[in-house]
C-alpha cells in the first residue's frame, strides 16, 4: 500500500488531470471559440456580418445600415466548409484535440492508480504521468496553432462566409477569440501543475532516501560489523 503522503500527492494530480479532461470536453462542445466581423457592401445593402463559431457549430448575424436584413443563420462548421484546405486544417485541429482528450483521460487513470497502489512497472509510475501530460499539452497546443493558423492565414471565416452568403464580397475582416479558445491555456497549465506536483514528490522522496543512507555511511566500521 502507498504511504499517506503518496496517496495525497497522486490524488491531487488525479484532480488536476481530471480537471484537464473536463475542460477539453467542454472545449469540444462550446461554440464561442472565435467571432469574425466582416464588413461588406453590395448593390443592395451594406453593413457587417458576425460569424461566431466553435469546432462544430456556429451562428451568423447580419447588422445592416441599409438593405433588407436576413435572419440569423445557424450552421455546422464542417458541413458548411467545402472540400478545401480550411476544412482539412479544421479537421486536424479536431483530431489533435481528441488526442489530447485521450491523453488527459489516461493521465487521470494513472494518477489514480498510483494513489492506491505501488506499480512496479516504470511506464505506470511517475514516468507515465510525465509522458501522458506532456503529450496532452503537446496535442492541445498543436490544435491551438492549427486553429489560429487556419483562421489567420487560410481564411476559415472567409470560406464560411462564401458558403453562407454567396453574393457578399468582404471588404475587411477582424477576429476576436472567445473565452472557449483561451481555455486551452488552462488545460496546458493543469498539465504543467500535474507534472510539477509529481516532480516535487519524487525529489522529496529521493532526499529522504539519501538522508537515510548517511548514518550508515558515516558510522564507524567496527559498529557496522557489530
Amino acid at each position: 500500500m502507498p504511504t499517506t503522503e503518496k496517496t495525497i500527492t497522486f490524488l491531487s494530480t488525479f484532480f488536476t488531470s481530471l480537471g484537464a479532461f473536463i475542460v477539453i470536453c467542454s472545449l469540444l462542445g462550446l461554440q464561442a471559440w472565435i467571432t469574425s466581423t466582416i464588413t461588406f457592401r453590395d448593390s443592395a445593402s451594406d453593413g457587417t456580418i458576425s460569424l461566431s463559431y466553435g469546432l462544430f457549430h456556429g451562428k451568423s448575424t447580419q447588422e445592416l445600415t441599409q438593405g433588407l436584413q436576413e435572419a440569423d443563420k445557424y450552421f455546422a462548421v464542417l458541413g458548411t466548409l467545402n472540400n478545401s484546405s480550411p476544412k482539412t486544417l479544421h479537421l486536424l485541429a479536431v483530431v489533435f484535440l481528441v488526442l489530447s482528450l485521450f491523453a488527459a483521460l489516461l493521465s487521470s487513470g494513472l494518477t489514480f492508480y498510483n494513489s492506491v497502489s505501488n506499480p512496479y512497472q516504470t511506464c505506470l509510475g511517475p514516468v507515465g504521468v510525465y509522458i501522458w501530460n506532456g503529450l496532452c499539452a503537446l496535442f492541445i497546443f498543436v490544435a491551438m496553432m492549427l486553429f489560429v493558423g487556419n483562421t489567420q492565414s487560410d481564411s476559415l471565416s472567409e470560406a464560411l462566409l462564401r458558403t453562407l452568403y454567396p453574393t457578399v464580397t468582404s471588404q475587411g475582416m477582424t477576429h476576436r477569440y472567445g473565452h472557449s479558445f483561451w481555455l486551452i491555456l488552462l488545460v496546458i497549465l493543469l498539465n504543467l501543475l500535474t507534472v510539477v506536483i509529481v516532480i516535487f514528490y519524487q525529489r522529496a522522496r529521493h532526499q529522504r532516501k539519501q538522508e537515510q543512507r548517511k548514518p550508515m555511511e558515516s558510522a564507524p566500521r567496527d559498529g557496522i560489523l557489530f
